[in-house]
């Protein structure tokens, strides 16, 4: 895996959930305009779907080196990878919880 890869999908996550979907990157595409399916909930889905697939990809990875089977740079890259991405999710997963009891603490 390209240790490129990573930031693109968080740059097309962050485009995505900002709603910015083809007007960022196509010029032909009418300003605010939002793809289908791209929007919060859609993203958000996405988001959690490739970190878990992150992670899964270096427990195989790991599983793949015990047997052998695999270059060991591989298997470091794959757990770097799952260990950013696990970080990334606890960070995000910080801030919701802290977004939301300022939201329980605002006077009514």
């Amino acid at each position: 895996m390209d240790p490129i890869t990573p930031l693109a999908n968080g740059i097309t996550a962050y485009r995505d959930i900002a709603g910015l979907g083809k007007a960022a990157t196509d010029p032909k595409a009418g300003a605010g305009t939002v793809e289908s399916g791209t929007g919060f909930t859609s993203a958000l889905k996405d988001a959690a779907q490739s970190a878990v697939d992150t992670l899964r990809e270096g427990e195989q990875k790991s599983m793949q080196s015990v047997a052998g089977k695999v270059d060991i740079r591989d298997v470091v890259m794959a757990v770097n990878n799952a260990e950013v991405t696990l970080q990334t999710v606890v960070a995000v997963r910080d801030k919701v919880i802290a977004a939301y009891q300022d939201i329980m603490r605002m006077p009514i």
